[in-house]
C-alpha cells in the first residue's frame, strides 16, 4: 500500500478503482455529463466513462463552466466517486465542492504520477489522506 497526503477540500471517505490522467480536463465542451464520459477530442481519455471511480489529474481547464458542469454530474448520477488533484484552481475546488465528492489535493508525491488507472484508492476528503492498493494484475478496473 502506497500512503499519500495532501489538503482535503471535500470531506468523507470513498473507495473505488482509480482512473488517471497526466492531463488537465475541461468540464464545458470536455465532458458529457449524461453518460460521465470524456468527449474532449484530443485528451487521452477520450471515450472513457469516470462514473463511479476515483479522477486523478492534473486540474482543471476552461472557463468556470467547469463546476456546473461537474455539478450536472452529480444531479445526473454519473461523477465520480471521488477526486484526486494537484493544481488549486477556483474552478476546480468549486467544481469538487459541487459535486459533492471527497476530494483531496496537492498531494506529494504527485499523484498522477504515482496512482495507476485501475489501482484501488481510497481518497478521505477530510485528513487529505489517499490510500493506494497497487493492481496486481495489471488490469484497468
Amino acid at each position: 500500500m502506497i500512503e499519500l497526503t495532501g489538503r482535503g477540500i471535500v470531506g468523507g471517505v470513498v473507495r473505488a478503482s482509480a482512473l488517471v490522467t497526466a492531463e488537465p480536463i475541461s468540464g464545458f465542451g470536455g465532458i458529457d455529463v449524461a453518460t460521465g464520459t470524456v468527449i474532449e477530442p484530443r485528451h487521452e481519455l477520450f471515450g472513457v466513462c469516470f462514473t463511479g471511480r476515483i479522477l486523478v489529474f492534473p486540474g482543471a481547464k476552461g472557463s468556470s463552466g467547469w463546476s456546473s458542469f461537474f455539478q450536472s454530474t452529480r444531479l445526473m448520477g454519473t461523477a465520480p466517486a471521488g477526486m484526486v488533484f494537484d493544481v488549486v484552481t477556483t474552478k476546480a475546488v468549486l467544481g469538487a465542492i459541487l459535486t459533492r465528492v471527497p476530494t483531496v489535493v496537492g498531494a506529494e508525491p504527485l499523484p498522477h504520477r504515482t496512482i495507476r488507472t485501475g489501482d484501488t484508492v481510497e481518497v478521505d476528503g477530510t485528513s487529505g489522506r489517499i490510500r493506494v492498493w497497487p493492481a496486481v494484475d495489471g488490469s484497468i478496473g
